[in-house]
């Protein structure tokens, strides 16, 4: 389906049908390139080089309008959209735990759970099973950060904001501050919710276990209590009833070669001994 309304999508009153409210991800042909992304863009490439955020925040509306590709292979096609799961993450971090948010830098880590999906704006949410390497994912990533931040925002207030979304999104792909390692959880308490809430809203017909594997790679000691929390949750609502689980309490069956994506997709997560 074109991206662009036709004649047959416009209804007398001007009203037009197409669905307005979703974005598709770019196609690119051959080696992804931010550029080739940028120009699939059917309301126009973005101006670089100004010293005004306009195209940054038009930029910020595809986040809005994209959704979190690993709920769509469930037939799950109106839900959360990219900025959807950064927003709960962010008021996620304001209540951190007491003794991790006497160690951490809070304002920082809401900043970061902000601004650590940007890429996806042009790159689209990549999940384990899309067979896309993670050096070529952090590849369109990060080209991706740096078309925004230093050429949409490079001469925004001298290019100090850009910088400074540059280097919150940096530290949390390195994943070496507590702050990061704490986002990161969030990240993957934030999807362990969502799961729990479409299996609810699907009455127990829709199983997203496979998904409970994140709680495996959840680090930090509070937050695997916030985790184990929702685990005991999603176990009460299936009471007894045959149902996947991944989080070591292992039933259900899902392929082996789905379980080698997730690992390779996760690898460095976790609890570091």
């Amino acid at each position: 389906m074109s991206s662009n309304p036709t004649q047959n999508d416009i209804k007398p009153n001007g009203v037009v049908e197409t669905d307005l409210g979703i974005v598709p991800v770019p196609k690119v042909e051959g080696t992804w390139t931010v550029d080739k992304a940028a120009e699939t863009i059917s309301t126009g490439k973005y101006a670089e080089g100004s010293d005004s955020p306009i195209g940054y925040f038009h930029l910020l509306e595809r986040l809005k309008t994209t959704k979190r590709e690993g709920w769509t292979r469930f037939a799950i096609n109106r839900g959360e959209s990219i900025s959807d799961h950064m927003y709960r993450m962010s008021m996620m971090t304001m209540l951190a735990p007491a003794s991790l948010a006497e160690k951490i830098d809070v304002n920082r880590c809401i900043k970061m759970a902000l601004i650590h999906d940007m890429a996806e704006s042009l790159v689209g949410d990549i999940t384990p099973v899309d067979n896309v390497p993670k050096t070529e994912k952090n590849r369109r990533e990060a080209s991706t950060m740096d078309y925004i931040t230093k050429r949409l925002l490079g001469n925004v207030n001298g290019g100090k904001q850009g910088e400074q979304i540059r280097a919150i999104w940096q530290e949390y792909e390195d994943s070496k501050t507590l702050e990061s390692l704490f986002v990161h959880d969030i990240d993957k308490i934030e999807l362990l919710l969502q799961m729990v809430e479409y299996e609810k809203r699907a009455k127990g017909k829709l199983d997203l276990g496979e998904f409970t594997f994140v709680k495996t790679k959840v680090g930090l000691d509070e937050m695997r209590a916030w985790a184990d929390e929702i685990i005991k949750e999603r176990e009460e609502f299936w009471a007894g009833r045959e149902h996947v689980r991944r989080d070591g309490g292992d039933e259900g069956v899902i392929t082996q070669e789905k379980e080698q994506m997730q690992e390779a997709y996760y690898a460095g997560h976790g609890r570091k001994e």
